[in-house]
């Protein structure tokens, strides 16, 4: 009895200094930030990328139908994204202080306001970062919570609450530390929603490097909406008149 005690006992010790020594090793929530910020191109690129132009395509319904997509960042946070279709164009914008809309596939061919939990996925959108680059000067909390598979991927995950209550877990790939996925979830007219963004084939843009695939969709729905980069263009002038709500438009 008393030999299989300190068998056991030893066992523990063993097991217990093998997870100190994991943690010991593994990488600060610093770090981490530093590693993304790097993989990015660094803190002077990305402060010298003010305004971003992408143009691709967007497929829907696993892909039969085809868009043609075109989204527009400017620095401090302001983004336009447009998908045409038959001579329809779908505009969602938010010039840093309000959202609107214009929706001709649902019939609504106007400008139309959005409502505050509408615009908090444009919010995110208009960064130009992502979500840990200076997440101190956006009043977000960030957690390192250890690392989890992604499809086969052992990734670090990295909890973000931001300033509006609304949450993104973070997934950096463990060699390149860019991210490869970020659950996002927020409260929605009432309902708690989560909506999963994989992100990947990121390309140099002035410096910086941005993700060409972007797959966007409700957690576990399988028809997500995929969008296709094929041209990006950075520091091109932008009037900040395109991201208002039109003047003309019929209240």
């Amino acid at each position: 009895m008393r030999s299989r005690l300190i068998i056991s006992f030893i066992s523990a010790a063993l097991i217990a200094s093998a997870g100190f020594a994991q943690d010991k090793n593994a990488p600060t929530l610093d770090e981490l930030v530093s590693k993304n910020i790097e993989a990015k191109g660094g803190a002077d690129a990305l402060r010298g990328l003010q305004s971003l132009t992408l143009t691709g395509k967007m497929l829907v319904q696993q892909g039969q139908i085809q868009l043609t997509y075109v989204q527009t960042k400017k620095r401090p946070g302001e983004v336009r994204a447009e998908a045409t279709l038959q001579g329809m164009t779908q505009v969602e914008a938010y010039d840093g202080k309000e959202g609107w809309k214009i929706s001709p596939f649902q019939g609504r061919k106007d400008p139309e306001r959005m409502s505050a939990d509408d615009v908090k996925s444009l919010m995110e959108d208009a960064e130009i970062d992502g979500p840990l680059v200076d997440w101190k000067a956006k009043q977000s909390t960030v957690d390192y919570l250890g690392t989890e598979d992604v499809d086969g991927t052992l990734a670090h995950k990295l909890k973000v609450m931001r300033k509006n209550g609304d949450v993104n877990f973070v997934y950096l790939d463990p060699d390149h530390f860019l991210e490869i996925r970020i659950l996002t979830q927020r409260i929605k007219h009432g309902a708690q929603v989560e909506v999963e963004t994989d992100l990947g084939d990121y390309e140099n843009i002035n410096g910086v490097f941005i993700p060409f695939s972007i797959e966007t969709g409700r957690k576990g729905d399988p028809d997500k909406q995929k969008i296709v980069i094929d041209k990006a263009e950075g520091n091109v002038p932008v009037d900040d008149a395109i991201f208002r709500f039109p003047t003309t438009a019929t209240k």
